[in-house]
């Protein structure tokens, strides 16, 4: 009777050294980056994956499949935004290779402040498909502020982590109106590509 008691007193010794053994969580992947190579030089921005997932898979999946590739920034407004993502350089839709339209995320407090990246939309709130834009300014009336259609807001989906200087250079051009529509770049500033890069390391 000794020997078991005292085999089960080694047992409970040994299984209280097991739990005391500190469990590291593994760290969670770092968020994707991407770079915007355009006419005018390049901009790199990290996609906020966890908070944003699926604007961000939107834009990635547009991004990896070259649907991006020789459309332009068709929409400048100086000190306010730079949008792109969905006019040819001939000022046209680019319709092959287009999506349906996704969830709007703006319930996610991402804030549209300056550097931000957002996702373009028309005039209800879940109609984003492929263009996006780029906060020049501190723009807090495209957030969320209610559920109707006006005050649903803009997804932020990422942040411009490098080349925050060709966002502005290409917010000062001179714009003209084209057709139907206004702000339009008076020289095409076009995106070569949108690639994407190694996250930077600590």
């Amino acid at each position: 009777m000794r020997s078991a008691v005292s085999i089960t007193a080694f047992s409970l010794v040994i299984l209280a050294s097991a739990v005391s053994i500190p469990v590291h969580a593994q760290d969670p992947p770092p968020n994707p980056h991407v770079v915007i190579e355009t006419t005018m030089g390049d901009i790199t921005i990290e996609l906020f994956r966890p908070r944003a997932p699926v604007s961000t898979v939107n834009f990635l999946t547009y991004a990896l499949a070259g649907y991006y590739d020789g459309t332009i920034f068709h929409r400048v407004i100086r000190n306010l935004i730079i949008q792109g993502g969905g006019m040819t350089a001939d000022h046209e839709p680019k319709t092959e290779g287009l999506r349906g339209p996704i969830l709007n995320e703006a319930t996610n407090n991402l804030q549209n402040r300056r550097g931000s990246v957002a996702m373009a939309r028309l005039g209800t709130p879940n109609s984003a498909r492929a263009q996006f834009f780029i906060n020049v300014g501190q723009n807090m009336q495209f957030n969320h502020r209610n559920s109707t259609p006006a005050g649903f807001g803009y997804a932020v989906f990422g942040e411009v982590v490098d080349g925050m200087d060709v966002v502005d250079d290409i917010s000062q051009v001179g714009t003209t109106r084209v057709g139907r529509m206004d702000d339009v770049p008076r020289e095409t500033v076009m995106i070569k590509t949108i690639r994407r890069v190694d996250p930077p390391t600590n």
